[in-house]
Parts: structure tokens; C-alpha cells; sequence
């Protein structure tokens, strides 16, 4: 029992304690901890090879990579074109309206054939209008078209206009309706300067298909080529924007914390050097911040428990609950260090296995619940500093926030044994905590399909089994541990061999019964009321215990028929020789190191209850005597469990000498005795509630009429063999 050997190097080092306590769990912290946020200097270079996996020390953006994904989306947008529908309109007019003149100016050349020929004179040869003149009557009449389509007209080529005018009225027509259609046709589509020779080459094709002469097809053929143009534009400004918006849409390209840049044994190349440019690691001599935050990680923690643990008056608690803590956390923190040393980027998962759950769950059961919170808290923060370096940020976000919640959901589970919980410790302990963990996987966007998602939800399952079964498994060993009246020392002490229950066995066999009694009464009415009834009832075993220094002068250890030696004795001697058997009894215990427990129920059964018989024997001797001298030296219970125990003890004691005791008898005695020590402030410090009051009144009614019932007395019966002695008379007679 650790608590024995811890009082006594208190006692030695005195107000040293604490501080050596606090600088010890300092030294550790900083002991496990430290090869996980030293920083090594390092000098990259291109094509090294590199000896261990290098991981990025914070999380940045890539702003080269976010630059060329950028401008890969922008360059992917599809340019946004305008279609000018009046185009194909304007197109054809234009060349109606040049067909139009080239007939009109036939017409006129004709017409000044005619003139000719009727001015003549006989045998005169007449010099019809030439080609060219025709052209130039033409290109007189564009003087009349619009400076803005003019542009169009001079750019017919004059191998155009030779062949229509070398063209009869009917074959130009020919040449008009074809032109017109094909071209129609052509820019009834998007036509765009990327395509555009290919909308003139399809319309030149076709014209290799219509009834014409090669004339006819040639001149289509000029038009056409002059008629088709672009009629769809590219829209730049409204490009430009979808280009920006995509650009804008794009991701910025991250280098998270913890996300491997080189593999171990993998060469270092240019795109791998220009990351670690940006993080600052190509070259940098060792950093001392992540030291510097550990040390002031382990400062904080030692501030907030020292700040906690104020509010106990109780010097000898308050050291208490510091060095539990302390050798908890060093203890879970060396458990989280031996999980990140065994984990690899081959099974990155381990460190779920780590049981989170365990440390709140000790410290909230035999302790405090909120140290319980504090030990979560700070699992948590220290986890940060262990798995630093050693995976990636997104396993990272689900051990943290596993760590946290499983740890949280230990402190909520009821400060008693946690076999005695069942179901509930199921749920809050392993439910509770895979079921986040599902959440987290899912955040994540693990597939379920992968493998390794699966694996992560089996580790995160398994410490928190592990967290479970580590807590029942070592409970009866950390109460032996801590505490002085762990369950394995109070089964030990109820054993009948133990020499001191031998001894008041062969020594004080009323004292002994009356104490096996009295433990029945208490044990059972204390379990009515939620208290410690296996304490209580050891306890009881030893509270009387004092009675071995006189054990002939209490009544339920004389002989039958023997004279009670308080006869002989005086009030004052009486009242010393009852008022040892508390006394005594206390020192005995003590030395023999028993639960504080059991020497306080020693101490307080009696409580400061006046001593009756022999107050008013005194006073018949003497009417200055005081009551204060005739009640026990205290104090009154300062527990539920005590409170009881020094009920049960008067209730049985008083009913054993009760003649002739009926249920009602007992009844009104119990509950008359209770509302005496009400009435008597024996019960103030007890923290027993009206209800719970009677609770135990009930119960230990119950306890004595089951044992101290008047019993029928049934007539005796005459036996067989006496009926067949009586008969055999009978007959002889």
C-alpha cells in the first residue's frame, strides 16, 4: 500500500514535498516528450538522397503550384464567340446588289449597241462595247455606293466581272440564284476565322455539283469566295472573365503540417526542393519554439493543478491528489509515447490504440471528476507535441479529437466501482467514442471501400476496449495502491482468522457477537442508502475491539450467573473502564494500521451520547456532577456510514437485553432511539437526509425482529416409541 510509505517521506522532507513531487513529473514530461519536438539542423540539396521522411514543419500555400493550376484552367475555358446574324444578311445584299449593277450595266451596253448600229452607216462596222468598257461603266456606278460598303466592291477581282459580262442574261441570272443559295447556306453557320476556309472550300465543292458551265462555276466561285466571311466573333471581355472565374475557382495548392515532402530513401528532386524553399527547410540551424512550448505546455499544466488543488484545506489530500496525478499522467504519457514510437506510414494508425478513456477514468473515479477533464485536456495538448513530426495532418485531426471525446466521455461515468456499472460504462467508454470516430472518418472523406478506413476504426475500437478492460482489470489494485481501504485490505480484514477477530473471539465472545450482529444491522442498511457497506461492515467487526484490555467488565462477556463487576466500582471507575474500550480501541487499530475509516467508526460509535446508568448513579452520589462528564470524549459521527453503525450498535445491544421482544416492542425503541440522537445533535455532522433516516430505521427494524422475535412455544409431542410402549402395557394388562 503506497499511501504508508508516502506518509512518511511527507513527514521527512515536510514542505519540500510538493515541490520535488512537481519537479519530478517536470523532468519526466520533459524526458518523454522531447525526441518528438527536437529539431535537427539541416542543409537539402538537389538530388540528395534523403535518410529519413521529410514532412512539412507547418502548414503554407504553394503558390507556384496554385499559379500553373490556374493558368491550366484558365487556358481550358472554351472562348466565348458572339454570332452576328445581320452579316449573312448584309452579305447578301451586297451581292445582289452588285449582280443588280452588273445587269443594269449590260442592259445599258446593249442598249448603246443598238445606237451604235442605227447610227452607222451602211457597210460601216459597228465597234460594240467592250468588256473592259463595261467594267469601267461598272466601277462608275460604285462612285454611287456607300463608303462603307464600297470596300467590299472593290475587292471583286476584274476575272469576275470579265466573266459576267461575257455572260448572257439568263446564264447571269444562273450565276446570281447559285451564288446567292450557296452562300445563304454557308453563313446561315457560325463561320469563325478558324474555320472560315473551310466553310469557302464545302461551298466551292458544291459548286462542282450544279448543271453550269464552267464559266458560271468560276465566277460562283469568285463570289463566293468574296461573299463568305466571319460572322462570329470572339466575345474577349466575357472570355477574359470566364477565365478569371476559373482561375478564381481553383483550390490554393497546400502544404499541410506533417504531409511528407521526400520519402526515406527516395532522391530529392527540383519540385521537392522548391517546397521545402517554401517552408524554410532547405537550410535552417535547430529551433528551440517547439522546445520552448513543451516546457511552457508542462508550466501551464503544473499552474492550473496547483490552482486546483487549493481549494482543499486538507494539506495531506491536496499531496495526495498532486502525486496521483502526477504519476497518472507520467504513466499515460509514456503508454502515448510507446504507441508513436511503433507507429510507421505503413500502419499510421496505431497511436489509436493508445486508451484515452483510461487516465480520466482513474483520476474521475478516485479522485475528482474535474482532474479527470484536466488529464483529458492535457493528454491532448501533450499528443500534439508527440505526434509532431510523425504523421499527417488529417490522422492527426482524428487522433486529437478521438483523444479528447474518449477521454471526456471517461469522466462522465459515476465515481463508483465501474464493474458494478454494466452497461452504461459500455456505452460512454467504447459506444460513445467509435461512433466519433465513424463521424471523423466520414468528415475526412475516407472510402469505406479502402482498407485502411476500416483499420482506423478497429484501432480506434480497441483502445477504447482497452481503455475498459484496463480500468476493471487494475481498479482493485489501484484502490490498494492509494487508498487505504481498498477492497482486497477490507476482505483481508473480515477474514475470521485474522488474529485480531481471533483474539476477541477467545477473549470477549459476547463483545464478538455483538459485533458480527452489529455489522449484519449496519452493512445492510448502509447498502439501502447507496453507502460503503463492505467498509461499514468490516468496521464493525473491529469497533468494539477496545473491549479486549477489560474484556469481564462489559455484561455480554460474563459467565452465565456471574455478578457484574461494575457492582464493586464506582461510577467514576466504571465511566473510565467504558470510556477505554473507545480509547483503546482507537490506538489499538491505529497500531495496527487500519483504514482510517475503520478508526474513525471506532472512535465516533458512541459519539458524545451521555453514559445514563452511571451518570445517575454519580448524581445519586453526588449532586455536582456534570452530564459532560458522563459523555463519551466524541466526536459525534462525521459519516452516514458511522451515523449508523452507532445506531445499530445501541439498537442491538439494548434489544439483546430486551425481555421478551415483540416487532412493535422494537419498533417504537428503534425509532425513540433515533429521535433521542436527533434530538441530541449526534446525527448534525453526519449528512444523513430525513429520508435516508428512514430508510435505516425500516431496515434495522427489519434486521432485529428477524433475529430477536419472541418464538411459539409449541407443546411437546409424545414420540413413536412411547406411543408403542404405552400400547404393549396396554395389551399385557
Amino acid at each position: 500500500m503506497i499511501i504508508q510509505p508516502l506518509r512518511k517521506i511527507r513527514e521527512k522532507l515536510g514542505r519540500f514535498f510538493v515541490p520535488l513531487v512537481l519537479l519530478i513529473f517536470f523532468i519526466f514530461m520533459i524526458g518523454l516528450v522531447f525526441s518528438s519536438v527536437k529539431q535537427r539542423a539541416v542543409d537539402y540539396k538537389e538530388g540528395q538522397v534523403a535518410e529519413t521522411s521529410i514532412r512539412a514543419n507547418k502548414t503554407i500555400e504553394n503558390t507556384s503550384a496554385t499559379e500553373q493550376k490556374r493558368k491550366i484552367a484558365a487556358e481550358a475555358v472554351i472562348p466565348e464567340y458572339t454570332y452576328q446574324e445581320d452579316i449573312a444578311q448584309k452579305q447578301h445584299e451586297l451581292i445582289q446588289h452588285l449582280f443588280q449593277l452588273v445587269g443594269k450595266v449590260k442592259e445599258d451596253s446593249e442598249a448603246e449597241n443598238k445606237k451604235r448600229e442605227a447610227d452607222a452607216k451602211e457597210n460601216q462596222t459597228v465597234q460594240k462595247v467592250t468588256v473592259d468598257e463595261q467594267i469601267a461603266a461598272l466601277k462608275k456606278e460604285f462612285e454611287q455606293i456607300d463608303s462603307d460598303d464600297l470596300s467590299f466592291y472593290q475587292r471583286v477581282s476584274n476575272s469576275f466581272f470579265q466573266i459576267v459580262f461575257s455572260l448572257s442574261s439568263e446564264a447571269l441570272e444562273t450565276v446570281q440564284n447559285e451564288t446567292l443559295t450557296l452562300l445563304d447556306e454557308q453563313m446561315s453557320k457560325q463561320v469563325r476565322q478558324s474555320n472560315l476556309a473551310e466553310a469557302r472550300k464545302d461551298a466551292e465543292e458544291k459548286v462542282g455539283f450544279l448543271d453550269v458551265t464552267s464559266n458560271q462555276a468560276q465566277a460562283i466561285r469568285l463570289m463566293l469566295n468574296q461573299g463568305i466571311v466571319v460572322n462570329t466573333f470572339l466575345n474577349e471581355r466575357k472570355t477574359q472573365d470566364l477565365q478569371e472565374a476559373a482561375k478564381e475557382a481553383v483550390q490554393p495548392v497546400m502544404i499541410y503540417q506533417g504531409e511528407i515532402i521526400v520519402r526515406e530513401g527516395s532522391q530529392i528532386d527540383a519540385n521537392a526542393i522548391e517546397k521545402l524553399n517554401l517552408l524554410g527547410m532547405t537550410s535552417s540551424n535547430a529551433s528551440l519554439f517547439p522546445l520552448v512550448a513543451l516546457v511552457m505546455t508542462i508550466l501551464l499544466q503544473i499552474m492550473v493543478l496547483l490552482y486546483f488543488v487549493k481549494q482543499w484545506s486538507d494539506r495531506e489530500r491536496r499531496e495526495n491528489y498532486l502525486t496521483f496525478y502526477a504519476v497518472t499522467m507520467v504513466l499515460s504519457i509514456l503508454v502515448m509515447k510507446f504507441f508513436q514510437v511503433f507507429q510507421t506510414e505503413a500502419v499510421p494508425f496505431i497511436p489509436l490504440f493508445y486508451p484515452a478513456a483510461f487516465a480520466p477514468l482513474v483520476l474521475s473515479l478516485f479522485l475528482n471528476r474535474r482532474l479527470g477533464i484536466l488529464a483529458a485536456a492535457f493528454q491532448v495538448v501533450t499528443a500534439t507535441f508527440i505526434f509532431y513530426q510523425s504523421i499527417d495532418t488529417n490522422l492527426l485531426t482524428i487522433i486529437l479529437v478521438s483523444y479528447m471525446f474518449s477521454g471526456i466521455m471517461g469522466t462522465v461515468l459515476a465515481r463508483k466501482r465501474i464493474v458494478d456499472q454494466g452497461t452504461k460504462a459500455l456505452v460512454w467508454v467504447v459506444i460513445f467514442p467509435f461512433l466519433i470516430n465513424l463521424i471523423l472518418v466520414i468528415f475526412q472523406g475516407m472510402s469505406f471501400s479502402n482498407g485502411r478506413t476500416w483499420i482506423a476504426l478497429a484501432c480506434g475500437l480497441a483502445g477504447s476496449i482497452f481503455s475498459l478492460l484496463l480500468t476493471i482489470g487494475l481498479h482493485q489494485y489501484i484502490e490498494l495502491l492509494i487508498t487505504d481501504d481498498s477492497v482486497i485490505i477490507l476482505n483481508e480484514l473480515s477474514n475470521p482468522n485474522h488474529p485480531l477477530l481471533k483474539q476477541l473471539l477467545e477473549e470477549a465472545p459476547g463483545t464478538y457477537h455483538h459485533s458480527m450482529m452489529v455489522a449484519n444491522l449496519s452493512a445492510n442498511a448502509v447498502a439501502e442508502i447507496g453507502g460503503h457497506s463492505l467498509l461499514t461492515r468490516v468496521a464493525c467487526y473491529y469497533h468494539d475491539i477496545g473491549k479486549l484490555k477489560h474484556a469481564n467488565f462489559f455484561v455480554e462477556n460474563l459467565p452465565a450467573g456471574a455478578e457484574n463487576p461494575h457492582n464493586f466500582l464506582l461510577p467514576a471507575d466504571s465511566k473510565q473502564i467504558i470510556f477505554g474500550h473507545v480509547i483503546d480501541g482507537a490506538a489499538l487499530l491505529e497500531e495496527k494500521n487500519m483504514p482510517q475509516m475503520v478508526i474513525d467508526i471506532c472512535r465516533q460509535h458512541h459519539g458524545t451520547t451521555l453514559m445514563k446508568f452511571f451518570y445517575i448513579k454519580a448524581k445519586e452520589r453526588n449532586a455536582e456532577v456534570t452530564e459532560e462528564e458522563y459523555r463519551y470524549p466524541g466526536p459525534i459521527p462525521q459519516t452516514r456510514e458511522a451515523a449508523v453503525v452507532s445506531i445499530a450498535d445501541s439498537c442491538e445491544a439494548a434489544v439483546r437485553a430486551m425481555e421478551n421482544p415483540t416487532n412493535e416492542k422494537i419498533r417504537q425503541f428503534v425509532s425513540n432511539l433515533i429521535t433521542d440522537r436527533i434530538l441530541d445533535g449526534q446525527l448534525d455532522d453526519s449528512g444523513l437526509t430525513l429520508k435516508e433516516i428512514r430508510i435505516i430505521e425500516n431496515s434495522l427494524v427489519n434486521g432485529l425482529c428477524s433475529t430477536f422475535h419472541s418464538r411459539i412455544k409449541y407443546p411437546k409431542m409424545k414420540s413413536e416409541a412411547e406411543k408403542m410402549k404405552e400400547e404393549q402395557e396396554r395389551r399385557e394388562e
